[in-house]
């Protein structure tokens, strides 16, 4: 199946290595994010490697109406999705009551709600074509808890748990839901959330490459789920045996910085 992909976070880690990885297989790419320089380089590079056609849309994913936006573009430029990748995400670290207010609810827009205001734009036409993919970023993250992460946590359960349901909704239909479940991940996530240095990320994070090249054939499988690494896998099936308030302080000592 070959087509047109959008990928959002394409800037940088996971969103560039998905862009690189449909490109590489003949499929266009559509890339989206913030930064418009970063999306431009991108492009460049393969444009040199490959003969597909590439789309920069540049657009901030934490703005109230950036799915919208995204839409129109798409519709200016003739073009139908048919893979999605909804990669950008961001986190912040630290207590929940000290935290930004503003960052905390642009971290849910773009997280939560542009995620799903995108997937739903795409999915009619997806179910009318009989034909699609869709990959949500979730992580293992969602499966737990998270204090000094409680805010970012709670989007990836929402990633997570809509997905999972999203697959079973569309089964038999030709489109497909994936959820793609990494831990740490040796992207710029953590700088950007201030806990580089956490015990989560001092003991080691998977390369970014990797877990997309994972994401990626799950999605063109149309696996409901897929967890990277085997801790990762083991620890999400020892969290549905632990005791809760164990699960809490392990994943707060992870997460303090």
């Amino acid at each position: 199946m070959k087509g047109t992909a959008l990928i959002t976070g394409a800037s940088a880690g996971l969103g560039r290595d998905y862009a690189r990885l449909f490109a590489a297989d003949g499929n266009d790419v559509v890339l989206v994010a913030r930064r418009r320089d970063r999306l431009e380089q991108l492009a460049g590079e393969i444009r040199s490697a490959t003969s597909v056609a590439t789309h920069v849309i540049a657009v901030d994913l934490a703005e109230r109406g950036a799915a919208r936006r995204i839409e129109a573009e798409l519709h200016a430029r003739g073009l139908t999705i048919d893979f999605l990748v909804n990669n950008a995400g961001f986190g912040t670290n630290g207590p929940f009551a000290a935290a930004d207010l503003v960052k905390q609810l642009e971290m849910i827009q773009l997280n939560v709600t542009t995620l799903v205001e995108l997937t739903r734009l795409v999915v009619p036409e997806m179910l009318a074509r009989g034909r699609g993919r869709i990959l949500n970023v979730g992580s293992t993250a969602g499966f737990q808890p998270g204090p000094f992460m409680a805010i970012y946590f709670a989007t990836k359960a929402f990633v997570n748990s809509f997905s999972e349901a999203l697959a079973y909704e569309l089964a038999g239909t030709g489109v497909t839901a994936t959820v793609s479940c990494p831990g740490a991940t040796a992207t710029e996530f953590a700088g950007h959330a201030g806990n580089a240095d956490s015990w989560l990320f001092r003991m080691g994070a998977a390369d970014s490459m990797a877990v997309a090249r994972e994401g990626y054939a799950a999605m063109m499988a149309g696996t409901a789920m897929v967890v990277h690494g085997l801790t990762n896998k083991l620890s999400v099936q020892a969290l549905r045996v632990s005791p809760r308030a164990a699960v809490r302080s392990i994943a707060a000592r992870l997460n303090r910085s």
